[in-house]
């Protein structure tokens, strides 16, 4: 029996590339029989530049009137593309509450998020924290489809890149991507060698997980010790493979309210030219 997804939430902004999330969320949604519930959510722009309020009325109505302008565009590009992409879709939008909690509190109710990676060099990403995606996951604890502001190729999931420790969060990763593997043509497992559990009589492993779920995939079994700069020999590999899908754990740990992502997930965030399915 296949797993499937019936609840998806994407996340909107200004950035031209929201109309892209919307596509991929949609798809996956049309395969899985899932519902889509798109959220715009941006911090107002006034509450992003520091001394608004010194500067006067006018100044913050200005602030004001481009937010909402923003908003109209995306409501109506949304609005045109409701009856395109054929699936089950629905608008929300974020009011007056801190804009990365009240995200983060609606991700409890899905299966899968669907956010961009975020672009340093685009205007119109203002009002999203750089580690929006990181911050979301690790709030929520729901994984997070993480499609990069790079361009990628038009289907998602058809070549898909596991990269396999045993972990936690690559367990939490591996499990929401399981819909994904099951309809996936290729699926190429990615691992390293680690120390043993002493297990007497059967033992439980990934090929026997992935088996039982109708996965067959290739193996790569890299040789020596996990790599310091595992990070960037995973997108290696996925490119490698001709992958369109990355799925992995995201790694780090929060420290005086800050999430701190471990070396791998920050690299794989940055330089990311796939999506990327990650769990926390």
């Amino acid at each position: 029996m296949k797993q499937t997804i019936k609840q998806l939430l994407v996340h909107l902004d200004a950035t031209a590339r929201s109309a892209r999330r919307l596509e991929v969320a949609c798809s996956i949604a049309k395969a899985n029989g899932a519902a889509v519930t798109a959220l715009y959510a941006v911090t107002p722009a006034v509450l992003e530049l520091p001394y608004v309020p010194e500067a006067g009325p006018s100044v913050a109505t200005a602030l004001a009137d481009i937010d909402e302008q923003r908003r109209a565009t995306v409501r109506a590009a949304f609005d045109k593309a409701r009856d395109s992409l054929q699936a089950p879709l629905s608008w929300s939008e974020l009011g007056d509450a801190p804009m990365l909690p009240a995200f983060a509190r609606q991700a409890l109710y899905a299966d899968l998020l669907v956010l961009g990676q975020h672009d340093p060099s685009d205007a119109a990403a203002a009002g999203v924290p750089g580690d929006f995606p990181e911050t979301v996951m690790a709030t929520s604890g729901k994984p997070a489809l993480i499609l990069p502001y790079a361009p990628f190729p038009a289907t998602v999931g058809q070549t898909v890149a596991l990269a396999w420790k045993p972990t936690r969060e690559s367990a939490r990763a591996l499990m929401a991507a399981i819909p994904l593997l099951q309809r996936a043509r290729r699926v190429h497992v990615l691992s390293w060698p680690t120390e043993e559990d002493d297990i007497k009589g059967d033992r439980l492993d990934l090929a026997g997980y992935l088996k039982a779920r109708g996965i067959e995939p290739t193996w790569h079994r890299e040789g020596g010790g996990e790599p310091s700069f595992l990070g960037e020999l995973l997108l290696s590999r996925a490119f490698d493979v001709d992958a369109d899908l990355l799925v992995m754990g995201c790694y780090g740990h929060s420290r005086a309210r800050e999430w701190v992502l471990g070396g791998t997930s920050r690299t794989v965030l940055q330089s990311m030219t796939l999506p990327v399915l990650m769990a926390h």
